[in-house]
């Protein structure tokens, strides 16, 4: 059920009426039933899956909020009993028994994840067997993302574990984000859609222009320009490099029309019910960086990237004795970004394998990861050089040069996932240089 369908407004407007009749501590039933219900209708042979992650992730995480609570309990009782010594041995035993609990589950999840979306392609090209009847789960992403970045959390002893597996089955399947995301964190969301909201005839509102907001860059804007940018990619052969170039803005502005016209229309429709789901997009294409326009880009994917990809390997012990090592044989500068540059690269190729399986996904986060570390590694040569030039970076001219450099960035990036293959993505980068 396609969010620009007909179908789908009747559905929303339905669910948003009967939203506010029914009483409020049955409101979050309602929203369970409608979610399951839209799944069945838009992907009713997948359903066992999205079932799956929801049962193995809550009993999951409910045993590591046993381990949580009784870990607390422990160190608030015997806390002045304990030495310094006593206390760390106590917190890694119990981090040694939630650490299984983490490892099954997030392997279950994104195994399911991994032959469903991935090796589906490898599998079939083997010949062990024709993956044509097995289909990919809709919003397997989105949810997956979603329940690791829970277990993790509760792993952290951030928050406490949620004992009503229906609630908990109505934060993975809220059905306004499972096309599309955003990827929402336990803390944001769940409560807003446990609790009952009031009518309010300012969310009705907002919510509804954000909807109209959403059809109009999905159906006017990206609709019509996915048209010739279509052609040129199919045909690009038949066309000047400066063509292909504008083909690539073209397709730069239609991934963002369609991207964050669903993310509206997502954010609309919850609003109209009073739930608040988070922003996914802040202009991004006014970036004056790479590293800033995916700060700005599809920014619940980013930030899940950054908590539990990024941050864990650049602050982890490991790596950071392999950048003081390095401190001694390449230099300061080198060592000290290492981790860093081993974290970025990790972002990025997930950020890449996160929109598909083939090559081309691999080199479009690796496209990204490695202009970001190129401008790590030579930041200072370019803040000398600005120096000798006496350019302001803070001017107005110099923020308009960056911002449109960085345009320039994204869409030669845009290449890699719209193109046919990896070679036919190199192949149209080039013809853009060529007479």
């Amino acid at each position: 059920m396609a969010f620009t369908s007909f179908y789908f407004l009747i559905f929303a407007l339905a669910t948003v009426c009967l939203y506010y009749i029914i009483p409020s501590n049955w409101k979050w039933a309602l929203l369970l039933v409608a979610s399951y219900v839209f799944y069945l209708l838009s992907s009713p042979k997948t359903f066992v899956f999205i079932l799956a992650t929801t049962i193995v992730t809550f009993f999951g995480g409910r045993k590591i909020g046993e381990y949580n609570a009784s870990h607390n309990a422990f160190m608030a009782e015997h806390k002045q009993e304990l030495s310094k010594e006593e206390r760390k041995e106590a917190k890694a035993a119990n981090q040694k028994k939630k650490r299984k609990i983490v490892a099954l589950v997030l392997i279950i999840d994104f195994g399911i994840l991994a032959v469903l979306k991935y090796f589906r392609y490898y599998l079939q090209a083997l010949g062990v067997f024709d993956t044509g009847m097995l289909l990919i789960p809709l919003g397997i992403s989105f949810y997956t993302f979603q329940s690791a970045a829970y277990i993790i959390d509760l792993y952290r002893n951030k928050m406490e574990a949620d004992q009503n597996i229906a609630k908990f089955a109505l934060f993975t399947s809220f059905f306004p984000q499972i096309i599309q995301g955003p990827i929402p964190r336990h803390n944001e969301l769940a409560n807003q859609l446990y609790e009952g909201h009031s009518f309010d005839f300012r969310n009705i509102t907002y919510g509804g222009q954000l909807v109209l907001w959403g059809f109009f860059k999905k159906l006017i804007i990206a609709d019509r320009i996915a048209i010739p940018c279509a052609q040129i990619f199919q045909n690009h052969g038949d066309y000047s490099g400066a063509v292909v170039f504008t083909a690539f803005v073209f397709y730069t502005i239609q991934i963002y029309a369609d991207f964050s016209g669903g993310i509206d229309i997502a954010r609309g429709v919850a609003k109209c019910m009073g739930i608040n789901m988070p922003h996914n997009f802040l202009r991004p294409y006014m970036s004056d960086s790479l590293s800033e326009f995916w700060r700005r880009w599809h920014m619940s994917l980013s930030f899940w990237c950054r908590d539990y990809i990024f941050y864990p390997i650049a602050i982890s012990k490991f790596f950071g004795r392999v950048g003081t090592d390095l401190r001694k044989k390449l230099g300061n500068h080198i060592g000290q970004l290492f981790p860093v540059i081993v974290a970025q690269y990790a972002t990025f190729i997930t950020i890449g394998i996160w929109h598909g399986a083939e090559f081309k996904y691999v080199a479009y986060g690796l496209y990204n990861g490695t202009i970001i570390v190129l401008g790590l590694l030579l930041e200072p040569l370019f803040v000398s050089w600005l120096a000798k030039l006496h350019i302001n970076r803070r001017s107005k001219g110099w923020k308009g040069i960056t911002i449109l450099r960085t345009f320039v960035i994204v869409c030669f990036g845009r290449a890699f996932p719209k193109a046919t293959s990896f070679s036919v993505a190199i192949s149209m980068i080039a013809s853009v240089f060529r007479p």
